[in-house]
């Protein structure tokens, strides 16, 4: 637990509470520059939930309307998955956990920024104390893969996902569900033929 976050919070409303007014970031960044805009905390988390998706970082779209993959790569996890936006959005059944949870703004090239590094050393500990009924985390993309899988991720993002059945039944890698990402998709076809089923039975199991 990192040196800004040293209590036990009591109950899950306090803790998404004191999450919600986090200034962290901005305050107190762990390093470089500060988070160049207002914090918006964007998560979604309920102690009944089964599933979670652990994602990267809001984006521009998520930071202005507050509901996380409320975006093109929300439809795209939403079709892997196999489920509807009403479903999706139901916090007792699917809780929503990136590994940063405000918009880390945008590099030169207009890309976002990796999820800041203070959200996940501050909160994220407290937070999956928090979810006891979770059966399955969906890591989407590599800094979620990096947190959750430590030494026994492979060594990039694509054999990390080739060998998901490596980390069942806890966790199942994905690759992130963004447009830019086709041409991934295009040259591992192994990923829609084999993965997607898999996760559309587990994900149908787990919020049913």
């Amino acid at each position: 637990m990192n040196a800004a976050k040293t209590k036990s919070t009591s109950s899950l409303e306090e803790l998404l509470g004191e999450i919600r007014a986090c200034r962290i970031c901005v305050d107190k960044p762990a390093r470089g520059n500060p988070l160049p805009h207002e914090p918006r905390p964007v998560l979604r988390v309920n102690a009944e939930a089964r599933l979670c998706v652990a994602g990267q970082a809001p984006g521009t779209r998520v930071h202005g309307t507050g509901v996380p993959f409320n975006d093109p790569s929300g439809d795209r996890l939403r079709d892997w998955m196999g489920i509807s936006r009403e479903t999706f959005y139901d916090e007792t059944r699917l809780t929503i956990v990136p590994m940063g949870f405000c918009f880390p703004g945008l590099d030169t090239k207009g890309g976002d920024l990796p999820p800041r590094k203070e959200c996940a050393a501050a909160w994220r500990e407290d937070v999956f104390t928090h979810l006891p009924n979770v059966e399955l985390v969906l890591l989407i993309g590599q800094y979620a893969q990096a947190w959750h899988l430590g030494k026994t991720r492979k060594k990039n993002l694509t054999e990390t996902v080739e060998h998901w059945r490596d980390y069942l039944p806890d966790y199942l890698p994905l690759p992130h569900p963004s447009w830019r990402n086709n041409a991934w998709l295009k040259r591992h076809p192994w990923f829609e033929e084999d993965v997607v089923p898999y996760l559309r039975r587990e994900v149908a199991r787990l919020v049913a």
